[in-house]
Order: structure tokens, then C-alpha cells, then sequence
């Protein structure tokens, strides 16, 4: 499978710029970012809160067949503009890396195209790493697919 999402990690710094450009307009690009039941489908993960707005917070949880908690991240909106940017933290219960700073910045290419530039900053270069050792490319590249699938036919 393609790796349409792109990473690029400096050694030795703490922070990747992740880049993946869309065949959807921006504002639908947004959208998937901005509307609980578009998020639960792509990241396969059930939103128990979204609030986008600054100082807004967020909670997403997956649960396993038998109903135990899997996955759970949760993190603070700290500005919110529609159709160009969010930031926010993000952090994972039950795992051993610290919260992260994403800048997520969303810019129209033409009418029907659209590119994602996420920012993301660790509290050091060894998290990072310890983050890119994990199949972290290959998860966030079938999420991105995932999200073109699904928003495709929201056009």
C-alpha cells in the first residue's frame, strides 16, 4: 500500500511534521476533523466528548469485544479555527509517552484539494523515537486513507 501521508523526523530533534494532501475540499477536510460521527468511522474510536472551541477538550475511547477499555485519548483544544488550524494537546492513557503538542493547519490547493500539515511536538527526541519505532506510519496512512474513503462520499 502506497504511503500517501508523509513523515519527516530530523534526528535528534523532538518534534515530526506529518503532510498528506487530499482529493477533498478544505472545508470537508475540516469537517472530518470537526464532527464526532465522521471521526468515530475513520479512527475507529467512539468520541466521548468534542468541544471545538478554544479551551474545548476532547475524549476518544475504543473498547475491545469484550467491552474493556483499549484505547483512550483525551487532550485540551487551545485555538480552533474552521477550515485552517487546530491545536491541541494530546495524550494516551495507559501509555508510557507524555502529552504531545499538535499543530494541525489545513490548507486549500484548488477547490477539490486540500493538504493537512500536522506539527507534532514531543517533550523529547527519545519519546519521538519511541513513537516512530511503533507501526505509527503505517497506522496514521490507513487512518488518512480511511478518511478520504469515508469524506468522499460526503462530496
Amino acid at each position: 500500500m502506497e504511503q500517501k501521508t508523509r513523515i519527516h523526523a530530523e534526528d535528534g530533534k523532538q518534534e515530526m511534521i506529518i503532510t498528506r494532501s487530499f482529493d477533498l475540499p478544505v472545508d470537508l477536510l475540516f469537517k472530518a476533523y470537526e464532527e464526532a460521527e465522521i471521526i468515530e468511522q475513520w479512527m475507529g474510536t467512539k468520541v466521548r466528548k468534542l468541544e471545538n472551541r478554544k479551551y474545548g477538550g476532547y475524549l476518544f475511547e475504543t473498547h475491545d469485544p469484550k467491552g474493556n477499555l483499549a484505547f483512550e485519548a483525551s487532550g485540551t483544544i487551545h485555538d480552533f479555527v474552521p477550515d485552517k488550524r487546530i491545536v491541541r494537546t494530546f495524550e494516551m492513557s495507559n501509555a508510557p509517552f507524555d502529552v504531545q503538542l499538535e499543530f494541525l493547519d489545513f490548507e486549500p490547493l484548488s477547490d477539490t484539494t486540500s493538504k493537512l500539515t500536522m506539527h507534532v511536538v514531543y517533550r523529547s527526541a527519545t519519546i519521538r523515537d519511541q513513537v516512530l519505532k511503533l507501526p505509527f506510519a503505517q497506522g496514521i496512512n490507513m487512518a488518512h486513507n480511511r478518511l478520504q474513503d469515508i469524506v468522499n462520499k460526503l462530496k
